[in-house]
């Protein structure tokens, strides 16, 4: 991601702390349904959930001797936790699951943000569109001049394409 090019709230979504936040929360929805289905002893749970937390610098230095980065973020985890209860952290997961499903949680936010974006702007271009409804202008075809139009329908006609992106964004 360019910096200088980036919004703050989409910089955000890409963080390394972000990553990892949703690594967490990835890992405790799968604990709480093995708990659900009597896996994992509630009270166990319970602790991991109350002590379960990371630190970004601690994952570096410890994937420096670990080389990999969900074995260091879980150790740090099951370092924070502290308790025999640890045991539990990762259980039954793959890196794979937490890396995916963690990627596809930053894509979905991104999403949700460009929608979002996207819905202001066709705000925008409509007012003018109605604004420049009858503002002329020279047209174009091929690539050379043609027969006047108006700004307002050359707006119109970029509110509708945006709103056939935003459909194609959404599904």
């Amino acid at each position: 991601m360019i910096e200088r090019y980036a919004r703050p709230a989409m910089k955000a979504v890409w963080t390394n702390q972000r990553k990892l936040e949703n690594w967490l929360k990835i890992e405790l929805l799968a604990l709480e349904s093995l708990t659900e289905a009597g896996i994992i002893p509630a009270k166990d749970f319970q602790i991991i959930k109350e002590r379960a937390d990371f630190s970004w610098d601690r994952c570096l230095e410890l994937e420096k001797t670990l080389n990999h980065d969900v074995i260091a973020f879980t150790t740090n985890v099951s370092e924070n936790i502290n308790d025999d209860a640890s045991r539990w952290f990762h259980y039954g997961l793959t890196s794979s699951d937490i890396l995916d499903t963690g990627f596809a949680l930053q894509i979905k936010e991104s999403t949700e943000i460009m929608v979002e974006g996207i819905e202001k702007l066709r705000e925008v271009i409509a007012a003018k569109a109605r604004e420049h409804k009858h503002t002329v202008m020279i047209g174009r075809s091929h690539g050379i001049h043609a027969e006047p139009t108006t700004f307002g329908l050359k707006m119109a006609l970029m509110y509708d394409e945006f709103g056939r992106a935003l459909n194609r964004l959404k599904n």
